[in-house]
């Protein structure tokens, strides 16, 4: 597989990541090692936008399952993910990395407003921006404030790094012969409920483009390997 060709990507990571092997919120060693491997992407030249979900912490759906109110549900959901921004721009400071995270939620005490502009110099002066709170609206994901950051900054691929090495045609954690795709189009992931991320996320990615690299986060160095083209990897893609 040949080096990718990316300038600029987006890096969408679930809020389960960074629990480690906790059973709940942030486990500060797992995210100092995330954090190197952000570095280590950092270093090779690339500009770097991250999302960071709220799963550790809150998730809006499961939430609304329990008899919560929706919107209230996902509005605590996004506050979670602005928790998990600022643990990942500490530990990407104390390692040297300039970083600015942006809430789709001002709360101007603590983070920026998502201003396209502000973001696109964060980048070009070699910072690393977290965009965080989503798209600042209930009833849409991470995955589609990832895809809507990734489009609006115009970058070259949306990264997804998770607990599964990609993108597989039934769950392989209870499935054993379930397949994995090296490559696959956006209809496929569409009409067969992949569950690559949601389906706004994968249509947007679709109309404007970018393509979804799917890959395990939790396999160290291995968000460098992706970028090198090396690695075990899903790509989601025009057919």
């Amino acid at each position: 597989m040949s080096k990718p060709d990316y300038k600029r990507v987006l890096l969408k990571l679930s809020g389960e990541v960074l629990m480690g092997n906790q059973q709940f919120g942030i486990d500060p060693e797992f995210v100092a090692e995330l954090a190197k491997e952000v570095k280590e992407a950092k270093e090779t030249g690339l500009q770097l936008c991250l999302v960071i979900g709220g799963g550790n912490i809150f998730r809006g759906m499961a939430g609304a399952a329990k008899g919560m109110d929706r919107a209230q549900a996902d509005y605590m959901g996004m506050l979670a993910t602005v928790m998990n921004a600022l643990a990942m721009q500490n530990a990407l400071e104390q390692l040297g990395v300039p970083t600015r995270v942006q809430s789709a939620i001002e709360m101007d005490k603590v983070c920026e407003p998502v201003i396209r502009r502000r973001a696109e110099r964060h980048l070009e002066k070699g910072r690393v921006v977290i965009f965080a709170a989503g798209v600042g609206a209930p009833y849409f994901t991470t995955d589609s404030g990832a895809a809507l950051r990734a489009a609006e900054m115009r970058c070259d691929a949306l990264l997804k790094g998770t607990s599964v090495d990609g993108v597989y045609d039934c769950d392989p954690k209870t499935n054993r012969s379930a397949k994995r795709y090296n490559s696959v189009d956006y209809d496929t992931v569409l009409a067969q409920n992949l569950r690559v991320m949601d389906a706004s996320a994968v249509a947007l990615c679709r109309d404007n483009d970018i393509p979804i690299v799917v890959f395990s986060i939790r396999e160290k160095g291995n968000l460098a390997k992706v970028l090198r083209g090396e690695g075990t990897q899903t790509i989601v893609r025009k057919g």
